[in-house]
């Protein structure tokens, strides 16, 4: 069978092209494609060497940049083509509906972090709102639910510390919870 013939034609652009046209290095652009937090750091730090570019800031340097900022989720993730990121996943999680409140768990802030290994298995950080919650089998499976077909494998660990307050509900949570009738 010859190329003309091929259903699925080749590829004519790699991602290297793409990367090449904003640097012009090839040993540059192939450290930018293997960490791409150095992509944003390049023109600032200069062309020559991205060994000494930091990494884009932290979630714990956005959260300490006030006093009064809600608690963030701790994201980390291995980003490759074709696997979910932590990102999805949270994205996700928008749909476990804690049945209590009526809101998802990741608006309450019962979401404390979400972690991927390179092995696409995800671990997800989480709490309730009491430790007395008789509903973590059904928060369980709710979030089976949504993360079927995203990740490999996951887990919840279940923390207490720091214990879930009214303050780490979202914004958007707190819009939920008033459009149902409860003031803050």
């Amino acid at each position: 069978m010859s190329d003309s013939d091929s259903l699925v034609p080749g590829p004519s652009y790699s991602i290297l092209d793409a990367v090449m046209k904003e640097v012009p290095d090839e040993g540059l652009a192939r450290k930018v494609i293997s960490n791409p937090t150095l992509a944003g750091t390049i023109g600032h730090q200069g062309e020559d060497s991205a060994e000494g570019a930091s990494s884009a800031p932290s979630v714990e340097d956005s959260a300490n940049a006030g006093d009064a900022q809600p608690v963030t989720i701790d994201i980390k993730a291995v980003d490759d083509i074709g696997r979910a990121t932590a990102e999805d996943i949270k994205e996700a999680m928008h749909q476990v509906i804690d049945p209590e409140l009526g809101i998802d768990v990741v608006d309450l802030g019962l979401v404390y972090g979400i972690e991927i290994d390179e092995l696409n298995r995800a671990i997800l950080t989480m709490t309730l709102t009491t430790p007395a919650c008789p509903l973590t089998d059904l928060l369980e499976d709710e979030t089976a639910s949504v993360l079927a077909g995203l990740v490999e494998e996951f887990r919840i660990d279940w923390v207490w510390t720091p214990p879930w307050s009214m303050d780490m509900i979202t914004p958007e949570g707190r819009e939920q919870l008033n459009a149902i009738g409860y003031n803050f």
